[in-house]
């Protein structure tokens, strides 16, 4: 069995033509949804980059991995997907970025080069092509005569001036496609695509796929507001364009996005059925986060809004062809991917894990116990540690600067840390800018978001007990590594 893990950076979950959206194209991932199980419900557990990759790189929250911003340091105790592949005896290989910061108890002294970098690379990859700061496209750009660039900003935003092929997403595409050409059979490989992802310029002529006079316009902030949302609709990297014209614009480019990573995903899938490795090769296809795209007046990725957190799920298990082509309806979470691929290598699901086996679906049945909602949690705290002063550790102030969002059936029920909190009826309107007022609908919610916080804490070491002969009452298959 090889595996792929592929992420799709800021793909929100509703840009699929198979989920119906009214737009954007998406043939190659629509059809590799029919060769596998789509997960039409499917949420990251935290945003932006780093803390949603934690969650589904370690399958555990936010709460317990403490991966808070963008430069919050990943803790080395925790397991991952990488290394659970190398107890598998793979070589677990990276064609991307990952965005982990190094833990500082195990840098190499205070002048360790990883301690000014959260874009790091997980721990148990090994790295074949680095694009967490596009050196090497930057460099291949130039040698081809279309460089030098003075950021990575404005490389990315001037895609659509070069040739299509040329593109970031098509360079790291064309890395893969060699790397695999060299690869015996058992591979494990995790391609990290930056696009969708911002700046909102779509390369060569995906960048005019899309008329901005076809796109539809974004939902409108609600009336009454939350402070966080005023706030951020009061900065400019997080608030939406005013015009309409420049709102249908941004969205036009963001659909090309989309379209063009789905064709290089297809010929990700071509170039394995050409080297006769399709049936060989578990696949998942997941974003870390995904996007506001004037939503709720917004961009990109924040607060406890849907848009920022539904993602689209893709699985396809080459030994499981009785479930390829079903849609899963129940909520499932980033933080599952990794005991999946667990499950899928053969070996013991980390005692870390919050998530859970998407084995049932890959086998076509919905399992009764299976979750009723899924959650994620927002932390702004970088904006306070940034700008003032405390008397670490004992000021708490950085701990309230934090929310918690249920999302189930009905209902969206936002806890924030300074006790604050609000509710949404997604039924009564799915464009989240209802608010429940109930008492009692509320307080059952609150109920419900108080006992998963307590079944879900950390309980690497809480189900062993030391006594006399040692370690007693370790759950079946839990190891040394757990």
């Amino acid at each position: 069995m090889n595996i792929l893990l592929v992420t799709l950076d800021q793909f929100r979950g509703d840009c699929l033509s198979a989920a119906g959206h009214s737009v954007v194209q998406t043939p190659n991932l629509d059809a590799l949804a029919a060769d596998g199980v789509r997960l039409a419900r499917h949420y990251s557990q935290a945003a932006p980059c780093s803390p949603g990759r934690a969650c589904l790189y370690t399958g555990t929250y936010q709460m317990n991995n403490r991966v808070v911003a963008n430069g919050t340091p990943l803790d080395a105790r925790f397991d991952n997907v990488a290394r659970a592949a190398r107890r598998a005896g793979m070589d677990p290989t990276l064609l991307g970025y990952t965005d982990q910061g190094i833990d500082p108890r195990h840098a190499d002294g205070p002048d360790d080069p990883r301690l000014s970098d959260y874009e790091g690379v997980l721990p148990g990859f090994a790295l074949e092509l680095d694009l967490a700061h596009e050196r090497a496209w930057h460099a291949w750009l130039t040698e081809l005569g279309h460089g030098p660039f003075g950021s990575r900003e404005h490389a990315l935003a001037t895609e659509p001036e070069r040739p299509v092929e040329l593109s970031i997403s098509a360079f790291l595409t064309d890395r893969f496609i060699d790397w695999v050409g060299r690869q015996d059979a058992g591979w494990f490989a995790h391609t990290s695509y930056l696009r969708p992802h911002p700046p909102y310029a779509a390369a060569g002529e995906w960048s005019k796929r899309y008329a901005p006079d076809d796109v539809p316009l974004p939902i409108e902030p609600a009336q009454q507001r939350h402070p966080l949302h005023d706030g951020a609709l009061s900065v400019p990297a997080a608030a939406a364009p005013r015009s309409e014209a420049e709102v249908r614009a941004m969205r036009a480019q963001y659909y090309g996005m989309v379209s063009e990573v789905d064709f290089h995903l297809g010929r990700v899938c071509d170039e394995l059925r050409r080297l006769g490795q399709w049936d060989d090769t578990f696949v998942v296809v997941t974003s870390d986060h995904g996007e506001q795209l004037g939503d709720h007046g917004l961009v990109e990725k924040l607060g406890w809004f849907e848009q920022s957190y539904h993602v689209l799920g893709i699985v396809r298990d080459p030994s499981r062809p009785h479930a390829h082509g079903t849609v899963v309806n129940e909520f499932t979470e980033n933080v599952d991917i990794f005991p999946t691929l667990c499950d899928a290598l053969g070996i013991d699901v980390p005692a870390q894990c919050d998530g859970l086996p998407l084995t049932p679906f890959l086998d076509g049945v919905e399992p009764p116990w299976w979750r009723t909602a899924a959650h994620w949690e927002y932390d702004w705290r970088e904006v306070l540690l940034r700008h003032a002063e405390y008397p670490w550790p004992w000021d708490r102030r950085p701990e309230r600067q934090h929310l918690t969002v249920l999302r189930n059936d009905g209902y969206q029920y936002v806890q924030f840390a300074d006790g604050s909190w609000r509710c949404f009826d997604f039924g009564a309107d799915p464009t989240g800018r209802t608010e429940v007022t109930d008492a009692a609908r509320v307080l059952a919610l609150a109920q419900e978001m108080l006992t998963w916080r307590s079944q879900h804490a950390d309980r690497t070491m809480s189900g062993m007990l030391l006594e006399c002969g040692g370690i007693g009452r370790r759950p079946p298959g839990v190891g040394a590594h757990s």
